[in-house]
C-alpha cells in the first residue's frame, strides 16, 4: 500500500470515529471514555491540533475542539455532558495524569 493510499485510509477511520463518537454515541461521558480508555474527544481534538502544529499549521485548542466537535465546546458540553460524580472525577484525575500528565487547571 503506498502512502497516499494509507493516509486516506487512516483519515476516513479517524472521521468514522469522529461520526460514531459525536452521531452514534453522544451520550457516552468524556469522563468515562478517559477512565476507560485513556482518551476522549478532547484528546482527538488536541491531537489535531498538535498534528496541525507539526506541519506549521496554527489551530488553537478552541479552533481545534470546534472542528472536531462541530460546534463550540461549550454548546456540545451543555446538550451533552452530565456532571460527573465524585467517584467518576476521582477515577478521571487518575486516568488524565496517567496517559495525559500533570492537569494545568
Amino acid at each position: 500500500m503506498d502512502d497516499a493510499t494509507r493516509t486516506e485510509i487512516e483519515a476516513a477511520a479517524f472521521r468514522r470515529l469522529r461520526r460514531h463518537l459525536m452521531e452514534d454515541r453522544p451520550e457516552v461521558q468524556n469522563i468515562d471514555l478517559m477512565t476507560l480508555a485513556g482518551f476522549c474527544r478532547n484528546c482527538l481534538s488536541r491531537w489535531m491540533a498538535e498534528a496541525a502544529a507539526e506541519r506549521g499549521v496554527a489551530l488553537t485548542e478552541a479552533e481545534a475542539r470546534e472542528a472536531f466537535y462541530g460546534m463550540p465546546y461549550a454548546e456540545w458540553k451543555a446538550a451533552h455532558q452530565t456532571e460527573a460524580r465524585p467517584e467518576q472525577k476521582a477515577a478521571f484525575d487518575r486516568a488524565f495524569a496517567a496517559n495525559v500528565g500533570p492537569r494545568k487547571d
